[in-house]
């Protein structure tokens, strides 16, 4: 004898794909670039986000690849925080290097969007750095906002290499 209506109906809710809700990590593991290392886990990835949002009101931060290549060359000391699912890589394939040879610490993020979102604005952002300060160095807005979280951030990102 066959199945009735009602288990058919059971076994396509179960099996079927909108059944199945997808996490944040799955999501990103298939459009993450392969450079996209160190990748902030999930904790981190909150904090460097709350410190992103409050450093853009005040505003101490450069947003694009080009701004931050000048930042970087200026001499600027900062975070740089890279999304990790730019395509092409030629984009910002060039940033952890710059970064290395500038002795700035950065960090990936998995997705531009969110990054964007994290700074106030509509559009996706590949990559971002966080200058406490500012261009004015007004040391007492960075202090009263984010400072505290950044230095936490900046703590965990030099301990990159126990993550994987």
């Amino acid at each position: 004898m066959g199945k009735s209506k009602k288990e058919i109906q059971t076994q396509e809710k179960v099996h079927s794909p909108t059944n199945h809700k997808k996490t944040l990590s799955d999501d990103y593991i298939d459009s993450l670039s392969p450079i996209a290392r160190p990748l902030a886990p999930k904790k981190l990835r909150k904090r460097v986000f709350k410190a992103l949002k409050k450093a853009s009101k005040v505003k101490h931060i450069q947003r694009g690849v080009k701004e931050v290549v000048k930042a970087l060359k200026r001499g600027e000391k900062g975070l740089v925080v890279l999304a990790g699912d730019i395509s092409p890589i030629d984009v910002i394939s060039h940033l952890p290097v710059l970064c290395e040879d500038y002795s700035c610490p950065y960090v990936f993020v998995p997705s531009k969007e969110s990054l964007g979102e994290a700074t106030n604005t509509q559009r996706p952002t590949s990559c971002i750095m966080i200058i406490p300060g500012g261009k004015n160095k007004d040391m007492n807005t960075a202090k009263n906002t984010y400072m505290e979280i950044y230095e936490e951030i900046l703590e965990q990102v030099e301990n990159a290499h126990t993550w994987d």
